[in-house]
């Protein structure tokens, strides 16, 4: 019996004729199951709390009803003249704010809103300048909204519909305290929706103190990852990983390669490597400039580029459809990180390999992964990579969760997962409502 969501296409919701237009021209006829218990719910005006694995369609599943509802009211500007921000939708990484916003902008592109986004690492000034215009939907990364807020060239006052995206990374990177912040300068009466991958016990709290008798969304089991994406685990020693990538990559002739490190320092030395050895490779992480970030991202898009190399940070805001390799060159420290990071193959059900190179050091961080998933990765020993026995476990000294952190339930969770102590520290649907403005800087996040 075919689910009822089979059954469905975008104008069964009541959305207006332009945004299904728009739908339209961008190629959909048939919503996902997210899609189509997310939209009824937004709609119906209530609170929401939202999970599904990632590359579902999370994204169109909250900005479709949200076009909908704002454009259904006329709203006349504040005794200034400027219309408010009527909508602030969070979200972790600029890449992934970059990607929700051009959501929609193609979905509202027959309306008459405008929507803007806010990110850190480029210039102020431009966004600044933007939002003496109308500006209806806020796209932002808290670090920099609040940078504005700061400088007092933003009203959140009238935000009529708060939207929390992938909600459990931006807890993971430490945002808590500014997402509380922000919190603070928004209407008491307000619509919150809360969108997450995964589920843990802050994401639970967070959604407890935030909506108000929500409607809850699983459309998969917690921390589920997609049918289509086939794993394998490659046991190699540490030393020998880069060799044993490179030599994948070219026996295998892969031409579209997502590699996950654990810090930016490694992640610059492998994309250094590949590329000495004739495999086109770039990095993106952090440290990159907003520029830099974007041009990689671009070039490793349209395929001209052949390895992209990233961190965690990296692992919500890269929507690439079909994307066919997603290489975990060293395991995360938290196990729903690997969840995020293979989530970027296998979208909307499409097949993709999930590749691990796991080295003596790592059989602890393997276990806790397979523990979350429940079940066991493929492992597959290489000729002529084979393990050396007499090579012993050694301490992961470096990646995200350690000292520099701040401390909270969730880094307590690490420590207890890797049993070691560490030490160091988007998507969402398919396309992308008018005026918009890609500038931003301050706070690099």
């Amino acid at each position: 019996m075919l689910p009822p969501w089979s059954f469905m296409s975008f104008s069964t919701f009541g959305l207006s004729d332009k945004i299904i237009r728009a739908v339209t021209e961008c190629g959909y006829t048939e919503p996902t199951p997210i899609q189509s218990q997310a939209i009824p719910a937004v709609l119906a005006g209530g609170d929401l709390l939202a999970g599904a694995q990632t590359g579902t369609g999370k994204t169109a599943g909250f900005t479709l009803p949200i076009l909908h509802r704002l454009s259904d009211k006329n709203v006349k500007g504040s005794s200034g003249g400027r219309a408010p921000i009527r909508a602030l939708i969070l979200v972790p990484t600029r890449e992934l704010a970059a990607q929700v916003e051009e959501s929609v902008c193609n979905y509202g592109k027959y309306l008459k809103l405008n929507s803007m986004i806010m990110i850190g690492g480029v210039n102020i000034n431009p966004q600044i300048s933007r939002l003496r215009g109308r500006v209806d939907i806020l796209v932002a990364t808290p670090g920099r909204l609040l940078d504005h807020v700061q400088q007092k060239t933003l009203s959140l006052s009238q935000i009529e519909i708060l939207v929390l995206d992938e909600a459990d990374r931006m807890l993971d990177m430490g945002f808590i305290r500014d997402i509380k912040k922000i919190l603070a300068l928004l209407p008491k009466k307000r619509q919150n929706l809360l969108f997450s991958a995964t589920f843990s016990d802050e994401i639970q709290a967070l959604a407890d103190n935030l909506l108000d008798k929500p409607a809850l969304i699983e459309v998969a089991r917690r921390n589920a990852i997609a049918e289509m994406v086939t794993h394998v685990v490659h046991p190699v020693d540490r030393g020998r990983k880069r060799e044993l990538l490179a030599h994948l990559i070219k026996q295998h002739r892969w031409s579209q390669v997502l590699v996950f490190t654990r810090t930016k320092h490694g992640a610059n030395k492998l994309a250094e490597y590949l590329t000495a050895n004739n495999i086109p490779s770039l990095a993106i992480h952090g440290n990159k400039s907003q520029t830099a970030r974007t041009r990689a991202l671009a070039e490793f898009k349209t395929g001209s580029l052949q390895v992209l190399v990233a961190t965690d940070i990296a692992a919500r805001g890269i929507d690439i459809s079909e994307l066919p390799h997603v290489v975990n060159f060293e395991l995360p420290n938290v196990p729903e990180d690997y969840v995020h990071r293979i989530g970027r193959t296998g979208r909307a059900g499409s097949e993709g390999d999930a590749v691990s190179l796991v080295c003596i050091d790592e059989h602890k961080l393997l276990t806790g992964i397979e523990r979350l998933i429940k079940r066991e990765l493929t492992s597959e020993v290489i000729a002529g990579f084979e393990p050396d026995p007499s090579i012993k476990a050694e301490p992961i000294k470096n990646g995200r969760g350690g000292p520099s952190a701040a401390p909270s339930a969730r880094n307590k969770s690490r420590k207890q997962t890797n049993n070691q102590k560490p030490t160091g520290r988007k998507p969402a649907g398919f396309g992308g409502g008018r005026s918009t403005s890609r500038s931003s800087g301050g706070r690099g996040r």
